[in-house]
């Protein structure tokens, strides 16, 4: 078991033109991480993983226990090793968390996680309801989604940093995923402001990137044609 290495399996890439088929499952995922982020086949809600267990946030507004053979087009693992960076007593937006993050590491070129737990002010989130085959293109799917806000909420925020060099592979710059405490609550982050808590940052040398090669779309499809940084784009933010 190493701390350095995040493993993904897929891409955002091949998601654009609805190459959303489950290729991994998420017993095998969790041989690679303990800790992470992804979505399900058909862009099934969103998840996060912590201490080894992986829940859903669904478009329902459930917050899911999800097993063995839940299976996942798209995630991103690794086994947690976190370092406090800073503690937090007075109200931090997120785009001020992001640049304190930074300013603090200077990891701006590589990959990286970040453990964010406390109280959380004005979070809203999202989940995409999941899609069945012949499945639609990321943004057409990605339109079918539903919002969540709390107030206040007590939480923990799961983030992945990529470079701007790895746009397409991964999302460049922040993703933010929520699980509130209590579990009632959760979903990719589209705001959350740190009232208090703790920041912890995870630095990764080593991006292992696991591709769908015995899908036979993937490996079929021409993705000169598809608006992959656009739709990304309009998807993730």
């Amino acid at each position: 078991m190493t701390t350095s290495t995040l493993y993904q399996h897929g891409t955002l890439a091949l998601m654009v033109p609805g190459l959303l088929a489950g290729t991994m499952t998420m017993k095998e995922l969790l041989t690679h991480g303990d800790t992470g982020i992804g979505t399900g086949e058909g862009l099934d809600g969103e998840l996060i993983i912590l201490n080894g267990v992986a829940y859903q946030a669904d478009s329902f507004g459930k917050v899911n226990t999800i097993g063995p053979d839940f299976t996942t087009p798209f995630a991103s693992v690794h086994f947690a090793d976190f370092k406090k960076l800073t503690a937090v007593d007075a109200q931090l937006a997120q785009p001020e968390l992001e640049r304190l993050v930074l300013k603090q590491t200077h990891w701006a070129n590589t990959f990286f996680a970040v453990l964010t737990t406390g109280t959380f002010v004005d979070v809203t989130t999202r989940a995409v309801a999941k899609s069945q085959k012949p499945f639609k293109t990321l943004a057409e799917t990605a339109d079918q989604q539903s919002i969540f806000h709390k107030d206040e909420v007590k939480g923990t925020m799961l983030s992945y940093y990529s470079p701007e060099l790895f746009d397409g592979a991964a999302v460049g710059g922040f993703h933010h995923h929520f699980l509130s405490d209590a579990h009632d609550f959760g979903g990719h982050v589209l705001n959350a402001n740190l009232k208090k808590g703790t920041i912890a940052g995870q630095k990764f040398a080593t991006l292992e990137q696991h591709l769908p090669v015995n899908n036979a779309e993937y490996m079929s499809h021409d993705f000169s044609d598809d608006s992959i940084y656009d739709d990304i784009a309009h998807a993730e933010h």
